[in-house]
């Protein structure tokens, strides 16, 4: 609430200042687009993995994924239909305006969408949707799930907020227009807005930072852990011109939106080529779209950082606007003046490229872009000094509400992993080991049953595969030990962020790589034997 009334009273502060003195109320709107996957609700039960963690921590790919987009582009199940007309109905029975039902790009993915509402309301309503959502696939045998990254190798969930402002009278600060004036007035909010996430970068990444979205963050289809913002072609044209113009002067009779090149720009500025899916904090248009918010997130934590940094980000514009104008500058020119400062103090947060090639990675060390990719590292943030200042200075957190606020997030990361590390030790331990060894004293017996016959002998594939489950076997067993003593020496340390840090480097890494292992065994062992539901299994019955 805070925050709501931070980015309205600088918002409205600017609207009336300099281009509507009408304007009484600027209000924040989001549009909280909501993935998840749907599987059959005995399916869920079968896997340990799925009940206590909310994803599968082993599992092979299936032979076909989503490299058809044949679950995209095709019809709704019949079933997953029925539970979605349900979902729709109980929604507006509470008042949620639920707007847009469609497939995601995963095999049994799916996504929601509302219309936009005030932001407060928008995340109250979205809180309230997903419990809701897990007791209507309970009454259709679905289970619902919000994990980030439920399944390896597809498309994870995420949760796309659609951030704008609103004035009274129905005005889109972020929507360009066929008015020349309105569009300077557009220029400065989007700007801005741009300007705010250069600065706040590390901030609004931790703002997203957990231990579901590590998983997520960065693979298929999900942004990565650079912050950038995309912005489409003509919108890099506008800005590139507007930069470039250095000395503009106001003669009797000039236009100056003219001469910069915004005194059109087209009202709809979607743009002509992929929409790129890659970038964490995209403009869609108007919008702007926070992509990398994961899909089983509370809203309000990323809402109300984006709401500061661009309140605090206007407030700065309008004071160097304000002293270029009493030291004798015409209003539009002192306005444009701060814009170009703005438009290249924070060009290098614009990208429009790829986010996941390795390339991208090198071009955001060059442009000095931090590259936080594990949420201990990302939480650094909320106790920097920049941040301190920024939530102090206009009172929206104080001293011991972000050091509390950032030990509950650190020790619930601590917990996720505490409890998903348990999980695996104890699936690799009882499940998958004595699977493996079963199978292995079958392909001995058959090896000893041929040497019993002279004229055959085993063949080298039999004999490699025992050979190879030897190795994979010793590999997990001797990865359980190792997380077992590092989960241990964890546990003494005091320092909670430290600890966090620990779990991350020296125990999910031990993790990941039993998976491989396991995962390997899973196409080895015969089929009826594998304790597992597999992902075709999950991702396919319906």
């Amino acid at each position: 609430m805070k925050s709501l009334s931070c980015i309205e009273q600088a918002a409205l502060s600017v609207c009336r200042a300099y281009f509507d003195r009408q304007t009484q109320r600027v209000t924040a709107s989001l549009g909280i687009e909501q993935e998840y996957f749907l599987v059959d609700r005995a399916l869920f039960m079968a896997r340990p993995d799925l009940v206590l963690t909310g994803r599968t921590v082993f599992g092979h790919s299936p032979a076909k994924g989503q490299q058809l987009e044949d679950h995209y582009f095709g019809s709704i199940p019949t079933r997953v239909q029925q539970f979605m007309l349900e979902l729709e109905s109980e929604s507006l029975r509470l008042g949620i305006p639920v707007k847009t039902r469609h497939n995601e790009v995963a095999p049994a993915q799916f996504e929601l969408a509302p219309l936009f509402e005030e932001v407060n309301l928008a995340i109250d309503h979205n809180q309230l949707l997903m419990d809701l959502m897990d007791k209507i696939a309970e009454k259709h045998d679905f289970k619902v799930l919000l994990h980030e990254k439920p399944f390896a190798g597809i498309n994870g969930n995420g949760k796309h907020n659609n951030w704008s402002l609103i004035t009274d009278s129905g005005r889109n600060l972020l929507a360009p227009s066929r008015k020349s004036r309105e569009n300077l007035q557009f220029l400065v909010f989007f700007v801005n807005t741009i300007h705010a996430v250069y600065e706040h970068a590390d901030l609004l990444r931790a703002s997203i930072a957990s231990a579901g979205n590590d998983h997520r963050l960065g693979a298929n289809e999900a942004p990565p852990a650079i912050m950038s913002v995309f912005i489409g072609s003509q919108l890099t044209e506008v800005l590139n011109t507007l930069e470039k113009n250095a000395k503009i002067e106001l003669d009797k009779g000039d236009n100056v939106y003219m001469k910069l090149g915004i005194d059109r720009i087209p009202p709809i500025l979607m743009d002509n080529t992929d929409r790129n899916r890659t970038s964490p904090f995209a403009f869609t248009g108007n919008k702007f779209e926070f992509r990398a918010v994961g899909s089983s997130a509370n809203c309000a934590n990323p809402m109300i950082i984006l709401n500061t940094i661009v309140a605090d980000q206007l407030i700065q514009f309008q004071k160097r606007v304000d002293a270029l104008i009493n030291k004798g500058k015409k209003k539009e020119l002192a306005i444009i003046e701060e814009l170009r400062r703005s438009i290249k103090a924070s060009k290098a947060i614009r990208f429009e490229g790829n986010g996941y090639g390795e390339d991208w990675v090198k071009e955001a060390k060059k442009r000095k872009l931090s590259n936080l990719k594990s949420t201990p590292e990302a939480y650094e943030a909320y106790l920097s000094d920049k941040t301190r200042k920024l939530f102090l200075r206009h009172n929206i957190l104080n001293e011991v509400e972000l050091v509390a606020r950032q030990e509950i997030r650190i020790e619930k990361y601590i917990q996720k992993i505490q409890i998903e590390s348990k999980v695996i030790c104890d699936l690799a331990k009882n499940h998958v080991i004595p699977t493996a060894i079963k199978y292995q004293n079958r392909l001995i017996q058959s090896v000893s049953g041929l040497q019993k016959i002279d004229a055959l002998q085993p063949s080298n594939t039999v004999l490699q595969s025992i050979k190879l489950l030897t190795e994979h076997i010793d590999s997990i067993e001797k990865l359980i030990r190792v997380v077992q003593k590092n989960s241990l020496k964890a546990d003494k340390m005091d320092d909670s962020l430290q600890k966090a840090k620990f779990y991350k480097s020296d125990i999910c890494n031990h993790l990941e790589a039993m998976r491989v292992h396991v995962d390997e065994i899973e196409l080895m062992v015969d089929d009826e034997d594998w304790p597992l539901l597999k992902y075709r299994e999950l991702l396919f019955m319906r």
